[in-house]
């Protein structure tokens, strides 16, 4: 390993744990959001793939449920509230496509949404 690498792993290591909890977010979402894409892509071998990624995105979005019913939480309720109501539509989305019976398109347009959000950019919404 040369000084340029090592030098380059340092300062990634030092930018992770300098990063924001949005920050922290965003990357969370855009890396499930990157594997659920790129398993659909690959097509039916790719399934287990596609599996693990969605377990992760579930488990992400129970994750934001939990925080959002938190009485402590400081978003706005209406912001809480829809949050919740994402996480409960990515459930049951989660589980039509697991039974074949659903897209993962809506999925990706909602964790692509939520990036947009986390970005600071407007949607056309």
């Amino acid at each position: 390993m040369n000084v340029q690498t090592q030098a380059l792993r340092a300062y990634a290591q030092n930018a992770r744990t300098t990063q924001t909890p949005r920050g922290t977010e965003y990357e969370l979402i855009a890396r499930v959001t990157h594997r659920i894409k790129a398993a659909a892509e690959a097509g039916p071998m790719a399934y287990p793939k596609l599996v693990e990624a969605l377990s992760d995105n579930q488990r992400l979005w129970t994750t934001l449920a939990i925080d959002v019913a938190d009485e402590g939480n400081a978003l706005p309720q209406d912001l809480r509230a829809r949050i919740f109501y994402l996480a409960e539509f990515v459930q049951q989305q989660t589980s039509k496509v697991l039974t074949r019976k659903g897209r993962i398109t809506p999925l990706l347009e909602i964790n692509a949404a939520i990036l947009k959000g986390l970005s600071g950019r407007r949607t056309n919404r």
